[in-house]
């Protein structure tokens, strides 16, 4: 017969990836401390610092009025990239918050 140890194992729930499947899909890992996990994290972190960078040069682009329609074009495109990843990482996180009790409510 097994004795308990005291202690309860619970499972962590599911974290979004930064990356979509190759169809497209969302991906899940269902762990808290992996290389999988510290590469999410690393990865994230590039995602966010790349789209502060693309921020700032689109806001050049953006503010001169003679800017090339390819150029405005270009610093369009990146930013619903930078945006979508951004999106992701925030979506990822919100679902990793802790869920507040709400009998204290």
């Amino acid at each position: 017969m097994e004795r308990p140890t005291g202690r309860t194992h619970v499972t962590p729930p599911p974290r979004l990836l930064p990356w979509p499947s190759p169809d497209g899909n969302p991906c899940y890992l269902v762990t808290d401390d992996s290389y999988l996990s510290r590469l999410a994290d690393d990865l994230e972190a590039v995602q966010l610092a790349t789209g502060a960078d693309v921020l700032g040069h689109a806001r050049k682009v953006l503010d001169d009025p003679a800017s090339p329609y390819r150029e405005v074009r270009f610093a369009g495109l990146r930013l619903a990239e930078c945006l979508t990843d951004a999106l992701r990482v925030a979506e990822s996180r919100g679902m990793r918050l802790p869920v507040p009790d709400t009998e204290d409510a």
